[in-house]
């Protein structure tokens, strides 16, 4: 008998995660009210770049970080896939909803290890519960994942994101119940070559309610406000700009032999007639007719090129 081959190793987390949700049957509501989730993918994507700037000097070493495919669940069932480990839930503020940072508790001792100067080795025994530092550290891990969290946000709507008190126990947070929707996002962190951690941002749906319209619209990034200010200073500045004006008379025409003949006090005779170009450059500006001003030569503007096709 032959011997397969090992399939290589896998960075995904390995479980099954739903990857569309049913309508559900009669009577059941859906889970997920926004259709397609692929706003929220792409928004998602931008977070995964941001969070390579939190984790590297953590980890004081080149990270990648990636996004996984979004799942939507019951908090029951959330909870019940997850391993029977020391686990950090921690509340973040969402104006004024909550969304939840899930870290696996073995993940934050490594980092709390390496910020004291350590290895980066958890404790071969996890604890039951956190301490006090490693309570602080997921909270420190909450406000840096808040910048790119937000500026994640930011083409999609402005929200802000606070960071609550660190739970050990889900039991312990408040506004969850165990039949409410979730929509999971979940990030792998991979310092160098080494083998990937988790993180999952879950958000309730019914905290991305207010976001329906935008999560359920094509295009996520917005076009800048104008700046009633600038573009009054563009204006003025382009309106001053100063162009050469002339009028060309008359062009008359001579052989060489002639031109080469001409001495002081010659005349050269010249007719035009009742319009002469007037040019801005070598543009045609339009027609006028000669005449005087004040006592100064001047032409009358009788027709504008750029308008000639108009009148007709």
């Amino acid at each position: 008998m032959v011997n397969a081959k090992s399939d290589p190793p896998r960075e995904r987390r390995e479980r099954a995660r739903p990857q569309t949700v049913p309508t559900g049957g009669l009577g059941k509501a859906k889970l997920n009210p926004f259709g397609d989730l692929h706003t929220l993918q792409h928004l998602s994507a931008r977070l995964a770049r941001g969070l390579r700037g939190v984790f590297e000097p953590l980890l004081r070493e080149e990270v990648r970080a990636w996004a996984e495919p979004l799942a939507v669940q019951r908090f029951a069932d959330y909870r019940a896939e997850r391993p029977d480990k020391l686990t950090a839930w921690l509340p973040l503020g969402m104006d004024d909803r909550t969304a939840l940072l899930v870290l696996d508790g073995k993940f934050v001792l490594e980092l709390l290890d390496l910020f004291f100067g350590g290895t980066g080795a958890a404790p071969a025994d996890m604890p039951a519960e956190f301490s006090p530092a490693a309570e602080a550290m997921v909270a420190r891990l909450g406000q840096m994942i808040a910048v790119p969290l937000t500026a994640a946000w930011e083409p999609l709507a402005r929200v802000s994101f606070t960071v609550g008190r660190c739970e050990g126990n889900a039991s312990m947070l408040a506004n969850l119940d165990g039949d409410d929707a979730l929509i999971v996002t979940r990030f792998g962190i991979a310092p160098g070559s080494a083998k990937p951690s988790f993180i999952d941002l879950v958000y309730p749906v019914s905290a991305l309610k207010p976001h329906g319209t935008a999560l359920t619209g094509k295009v996520v990034a917005k076009a800048a406000a104008e700046d009633a200010l600038w573009q009054t200073a563009l204006t003025r500045a382009a309106m001053n700009i100063r162009f050469p004006v002339r009028s060309v008379l008359a062009e008359p025409t001579m052989r060489l032999s002639k031109l080469m003949a001409l001495q002081p006090g010659d005349v050269i005779p010249i007719s035009f007639g009742q319009d002469v170009p007037v040019m801005v450059g070598n543009d045609r500006l339009g027609t006028g007719t000669v005449g005087t001003s004040n006592g100064h030569a001047a032409i009358k503007l009788t027709s504008l090129a750029s308008l000639e096709g108009l009148t007709q």
